[in-house]
């Protein structure tokens, strides 16, 4: 039977990403994946699935060899922030008050798991285990002896970075609090009419925002929430009809707009009662699914990898066992307070905006025009943000 130092159970963003994160300390590691990302193109479409990739979290992609190639392939940098639900109280966040060249980049999933997963077939330390599936798990005092589909492996951590429904979790009797949100969320790719921008947006509308996240040359994804049956609706439409829809509803400033793709996903809130289970520890959706309204789900499932990398390479350092369930709980104690509280924040943010009060509806609008003048409070929530 192989043992290993690693197990990481998923092969996305984030597990990818905590595999070459221990990989780089000298542990050996291995990756479980059931699928292996598709190869690039150039001439493909854009993919639906895109995420916001903060400063913090270029830096960590950057740490483990995998930016440049992301560059090189496409994403879109962006160095404004736009949030408004009157035009008066309109908010724009810069990457000037905070000293940096921008905010972020846009760039698809896929892309970021793809550039990890060149690195992963790279280093030596790393065993590539696709296609393949975890079936059972069985702890005892210093191992995780694990049950795949076409073999028995050991490890002396366990990792699951599966996502929001994880097995891994599942299987180590950990629960989850949560709840889903009364609107959907629609993703809808778009060829803009306007030339490419700097600027990623959100208008708080009353039946829920609608965002804009630019996209490499004249495209856009667009991000519409609303109520379910209007959702269904919406999505069951010819990219045409949509495309009347979205010059309805959307700002004018978006201009028209082509429609290529759509896909429609549940909003919901979802924290692990506990992120660890003796050696087995949770990452990203795995312990947390938060509401998408500021883009922070793939950045806190970075921080949470190089939470974990510190906590071991301290452990390695001290010459302490870094696989000891102790040292292993100074994960949960680095991470499960901010992931929190920035759950929190959004979940506060999003029922703020989502009351139609008329006398709310003016605090909220002359809180975000408070914030316009305050310079200081504005640089400083951006840094946090940002994660610089």
């Amino acid at each position: 039977m192989d043992q290993f130092d690693c197990v990481v159970v998923g092969g996305g963003m984030v597990g990818a990403t905590s595999a070459l994160a221990l990989a780089e300390l000298g542990l050996t590691v291995a990756v479980i994946e059931k699928h292996q990302p598709k190869a690039f193109e150039p001439s493909q479409p854009f993919d639906l699935r895109v995420s916001a990739i903060s400063l913090a979290s270029q830096h960590l992609l950057e740490q483990m060899q995998a930016w440049q190639q992301i560059a090189n392939w496409r994403s879109c940098p962006y160095k404004r922030l736009g949030v408004w639900e009157h035009e008066q109280a309109y908010t724009e966040f810069s990457s000037k008050e905070i000293d940096q060249p921008y905010l972020g980049h846009i760039v698809e999933n896929r892309l970021i798991q793809l550039s990890l997963w060149q690195q992963l077939a790279e280093h030596q330390n790393i065993t590539l285990k696709c296609p393949e599936s975890l079936i059972t798990l069985e702890q005892s005092a210093d191992a995780v002896n694990l049950t795949l589909s076409s073999e028995k492996i050991s490890t002396t951590l366990l990792v699951a970075a599966d996502g929001a429904n994880s097995q891994v979790r599942q299987l180590a009797g950990i629960g989850v609090t949560g709840w889903g949100y009364s609107q959907d969320a629609m993703l809808i790719n778009v060829e803009t009419e306007l030339p490419q921008q700097d600027i990623t947006w959100q208008q708080f509308q009353p039946t829920g925002p609608v965002a804009m996240l630019p996209m490499k040359g004249k495209y856009a994804s667009l991000v519409w929430y609303h109520q379910k049956a209007e959702l269904a609706r919406l999505v069951n439409l010819n990219n045409q009809q949509l495309q009347q829809e979205i010059n309805q509803h959307f700002p004018t400033k978006l201009g028209n707009v082509r429609v290529i793709d759509k896909g429609a996903f549940p909003l919901t809130r979802q924290h692990a009662n506990q992120y660890q289970q003796g050696r087995v520890l949770l990452l990203g959706d795995a312990a947390h699914t938060i509401n998408p309204l500021a883009g922070q789900g793939v950045n806190l499932g970075f921080k949470d990898v190089n939470a974990l990398q510190t906590v071991i390479a301290k452990a390695i350092g001290e010459n302490r066992c870094w696989h000891d369930p102790a040292v292993l709980a100074n994960y949960e104690k680095m991470r499960r307070k901010d992931n929190l509280m920035m759950m929190t924040t959004m979940d506060m943010f999003y029922a703020a905006f989502s009351n139609q009060n008329p006398v709310l509806k003016s605090l909220r609008n002359i809180g975000l025009a408070t914030v316009n003048k305050m310079p200081i409070l504005k640089s400083k929530a951006l840094a946090y943000a940002c994660g610089v």
